[in-house]
């Protein structure tokens, strides 16, 4: 089990790497996160949600990723509550209070049926912790760390964030507040995000062996634009900043509940594109397209949009001639009006709030929530190239009627979306949309023919993103006392250092 000093620290990018790791050595490998807090979410071949990292280390694992690799999730829709997902579908909506005081005995059993299911069909399996396994006021009842690390009976390695300082002291407070049998359990240290010459933390290495009697089983360089997808949001700024300015200039609106913001990961690949995070009218400048992404609370967020300009600012963009593309949420408040029939969106019943307008429909939001892969194609009068096909995904609640332009038909004979004035405005309830290379470059090239600039070729995404797991597999191996934790992992013993 990976646990970390604190949330980013690269918990989730490590067990990705060992996953590969572990796979090249020919090992049959599953992650497993026993409950993630994440609207940045994952849809299974059979149309469950888990959470984002543990579809992507199942990627990395060449295994199919399945509920039983994340049994809970929970979506926050507030700074109070959060819809809870078990074994895939949505359970309810809880307080936190609510969560830790009804759901714990319910948690422990999805987490037992996991673990013999994952320990049934798999050789070893990589657990991910959450946040810090240390925190007090959390930890009698804590469903994630060091209570799984205790019912799977296996070690823990602790992995702390050198980047943000307080290295040492995050270190020692950690192991300090554990339980002894807790810290019995601790195998093995890993110092990540090591910015530098690795050699001048050699005394702050032996230091803390000699302090805590634990080894320090690796030291982790900093990886730049390591191109694995994200899940917590802490990192998403930084993520998508440190990729240079290209002559292509998209706004991509950060909402307060963005939910699977991955939506935009592809444009990463694109040198000639620059994606920007805005949240107020200050920041939206003159962007070549704005992406209104998918949220968790559709009503809230547009009403964050009302309140700080940005709502009318967008509108202003659409009489420019912009590019405008609303991902779900985004989507749905593109439309004339967004009623929550069930309550489910905001809580009260058949509450009505007047969307964009941009977009000749109306969303009602019901009870039932629709999580599924869906493949398709782009439809005859959108009068694209009858070669392009689409595949993704769809998580929302709300059902949008529409008649006119739609955007895709799907296999399954429905009709999904908008497109109209040409491409200027896209709507559709379809994650991963730009994901797809074919329409990701097609689009990228209507714009760049419309500013002067040469058109590109279509860069393969699906197997770049698998060279890279092979790339952070290496850097990490390279930097990890690669046999000592090998040795560890697949021996389970717990109680020789």
């Amino acid at each position: 089990m990976i646990v970390g000093t604190a949330s980013d620290v690269g918990k989730s990018l490590l067990v990705t790497a060992l996953c590969r790791l572990f796979t090249h050595e020919g090992w049959r490998v599953a992650p497993f996160k026993s409950q993630n807090m994440s609207n940045n979410s994952y849809v299974t071949k059979d149309g469950k949600e888990i959470g984002r990292a543990q579809g992507i280390q199942a990627e990395a694992s060449k295994t199919e990723a399945t509920v039983f690799m994340n049994p809970i999730l929970l979506k926050p829709k507030s700074d109070q509550q959060s819809e809870v997902i078990l074994f895939g579908k949505s359970e309810k909506v809880l307080s936190g209070k609510g969560y830790r005081q009804s759901f714990y005995e319910k948690g422990i059993e999805a987490i037992e049926k996991s673990l013999e299911k994952l320990s049934t069909d798999f050789d070893l399996v990589i657990m991910e912790g959450a946040g810090s396994p240390v925190e007090i006021n959390l930890k009698d009842r804590e469903l994630v760390n060091m209570k799984v690390a205790e019912m799977a009976d296996v070690p823990v390695i602790l992995v702390a964030d050198i980047d943000r300082g307080g290295v040492f002291a995050s270190i020692i407070g950690t192991i300090e507040l554990l339980t002894e049998n807790e810290r019995n359990r601790v195998k093995g240290i890993i110092i990540n995000k090591f910015r530098g010459d690795i050699n001048l933390f050699n005394d702050g290495k032996v230091w803390i062996e000699e302090r805590t009697g634990i080894p320090v089983l690796g030291i982790i360089p900093y990886i730049p634009q390591h191109m694995i997808e994200g899940e917590d949001s802490l990192s998403l700024q930084d993520r998508f900043a440190s990729v240079g300015h290209g002559a292509i200039d998209i706004a991509v609106i950060k909402l307060p509940y963005i939910s699977n913001y991955t939506d935009m990961e592809p444009f990463l690949y694109e040198e000639d594109v620059t994606i920007r995070w805005v949240e107020n009218i200050n920041q939206l400048g003159q962007p070549d397209a704005i992406i209104i992404p998918g949220t968790k609370s559709t009503i809230s967020d547009l009403q964050f949009l009302k309140k700080n300009g940005l709502y009318e600012s967008i509108r202003v963009q659409l009489e420019q001639d912009k590019y405008v593309v609303g991902i779900c949420g985004g989507y749905q408040m593109m439309g004339e009006y967004l009623i929550d029939e069930a309550g489910t969106d905001t809580g009260t019943v058949n509450y009505t709030e007047k969307g964009f307008g941009i977009i000749p429909a109306s969303t009602k939001f019901h009870a039932e929530k629709r999580t599924i892969q869906v493949k398709g194609k782009s439809y005859q009068d959108t009068r694209l190239p009858v070669e392009l096909t689409f595949e993704g995904y769809e998580i929302h609640v709300g059902q949008t009627s529409i008649h006119d332009h739609p955007f895709l038909i799907l296999e399954d004979g429905r009709l999904d979306g908008y497109y109209h004035l040409d491409g200027k405005i896209i709507g559709t309830y379809m994650h991963s949309l730009f994901h797809n290379d074919e329409w990701r470059t097609y689009w990228l090239n209507r714009i760049r023919e419309e500013k002067g600039l040469p058109v590109r070729s279509v860069i393969p995404l699906r197997q770049l993103k698998d060279q890279k797991y092979d790339q952070l597999a290496t850097h990490v191996k390279n930097y990890l006392d690669w046999e000592r934790v090998k040795k560890m992992l697949i021996s389970g013993d717990k109680h020789d250092k």
